[in-house]
């Protein structure tokens, strides 16, 4: 098979979460454990850090392996969903992993997975563990995929785990409460593993409390530790932060959450280096203002396009949203235009009746099984008071908000990571 028959081999062989939805998700981690002992343990043969959350935990996860590999450590990466190509998931110095590594690996090993019927993401979890282990990476900063507790990715034990919030997302798998949530979220922290909370709600602390001392591991609460005093925006949209640490620290990602994120990050720094991380200045510094060089980052709050200005952005929950909405508030334009499509698990209504009613609306679907068609959209939006025309596709889609925007208008593209996806894989 040469690299595209392998993905499709993987997409229709093992049920991918990203196309399907519910119908992937397996509960347990029987298969991952079974991979795990045929592959050998890989994971145990490099550090790792854990990084699990609602929203923020893509951004937090990249930033600290551009700031891992500024510090000279061979960083492995592991993150989910991918936007353009499949290798984006599994990474060592920022570099996808080879296509004849995809290729070989489903090859070499199909006749032991295949009995199993494990799922996509059960099997990239080891593929990526096993090719950090031949890349003998120093450490991997792995992505928690859904959840925690049960997250096939939860067989590591870290140095050190991070969750950044706690929002409403994937209710029917992890609960329909935010204490719920957090307690299949808090199911990464380990036995005398440290673990940095990024935001708490009073629903939501006291789940953590109760499992950190369950487990032993020492707890941070990174909103207690108000190490982000201040920030400003450059004109080129990204911040310059005053922390408690680095003065005119550059960040390169320029979405509102980053604030949060940002403050996160800082006392997982400072926890690292309290374990005997080298993390300088100057590598802290690097990885802020260069996390998507570094790592191949895309998709948080990037700009495409300018007269008009056109950005995209993967927040995809109410969570994410609210971030966005109080983001575009802040822009300058003469006409905001959005285009939008969603999935059909999320909280669709909840999201549209939060969008800015005086904006023209291009409602739209991604290219996948789970996408809510473009007339259904705009049914519901129309319920919430939004304006404007179904399209079939993302590109179509732009393609009527640019032909109506004038250089001084806004686009704004999003409302799922596949629209982005569709959006950046027709760009590129």
């Amino acid at each position: 098979m040469n690299y595209q028959e392998t993905l499709q081999y993987l997409f229709t062989s093992a049920p991918l979460f990203q196309q399907v939805g519910k119908d992937a998700y397996k509960e347990g981690l029987e298969n991952t454990y079974a991979l795990d002992a045929y592959f050998g343990h890989p994971h145990r043969s490099f550090r790792t850090i854990h990084v699990a959350g609602t929203n923020g935990k893509g951004s937090c996860s990249h930033t600290l392996a551009a700031m891992l590999q500024s510090a000279g450590y061979r960083t492995g990466l592991y993150t989910s969903p991918h936007l353009v190509d499949f290798r984006e998931r599994i990474r060592v110095n920022g570099e996808p992993v080879p296509e004849s590594y995809v290729i070989d690996f489903v090859e070499n090993h199909r006749s032991f997975f295949e009995p199993l019927h494990p799922s996509f993401f059960e099997l990239t979890t080891a593929m990526a563990f096993r090719y950090f282990a031949d890349r003998q990476v120093d450490v991997a900063v792995v992505e928690v995929g859904l959840g925690g507790r049960l997250d096939c990715t939860n067989i590591i034990h870290p140095d050190l785990c991070v969750i950044t919030n706690i929002s409403f997302d994937h209710i029917q798998f992890l609960g329909n409460t935010l204490a719920k949530i957090a307690a299949e979220k808090a199911g990464i922290i380990k036995p005398h593993v440290p673990v940095v909370i990024g935001e708490t709600t009073a629903e939501t602390k006291p789940v953590f409390l109760r499992k950190a001392a369950e487990e032993s591991a020492p707890i941070v609460f990174a909103e207690e530790e108000h190490r982000l005093i201040s920030y400003t925006r450059t004109p080129d949209g990204q911040y310059l932060y005053q922390t408690s640490d680095y003065s005119d620290l550059k960040g390169e990602l320029g979405g509102l959450c980053q604030l949060k994120n940002t403050n996160t990050l800082l006392s997982a720094i400072h926890l690292l280096t309290g374990m005997g991380y080298v993390l300088t200045e100057e590598h802290v510094r690097k990885g802020f203002a260069s996390v998507c060089e570094l790592t191949g980052l895309m998709g948080r709050w990037q700009k495409i396009g300018a007269s008009p200005t056109i950005v995209c952005d993967t927040g995809h929950n109410v969570g994410g949203i609210s971030y966005i909405v109080e983001q575009l508030s802040w822009q300058t334009y003469d006409r905001l235009h959005i285009v939008i499509g969603m999935v059909n698990d999320k909280d669709i209504s909840g999201v549209l009746a939060m969008l800015p009613k005086t904006a023209c609306y291009y409602f739209t679907q991604a290219s996948v099984r789970r996408a809510l068609p473009a007339e259904k959209v705009k049914e519901l939006a129309e319920k919430a008071g939004l304006k404007g025309e179904a399209y079939p596709d993302v590109v179509t889609a732009l393609s009527a908000a640019k032909a109506q925007a004038g250089k001084n208008d806004f686009i704004f593209v999003g409302g799922s990571s596949f629209i982005v996806a569709d959006l950046l894989s027709s760009i590129k």
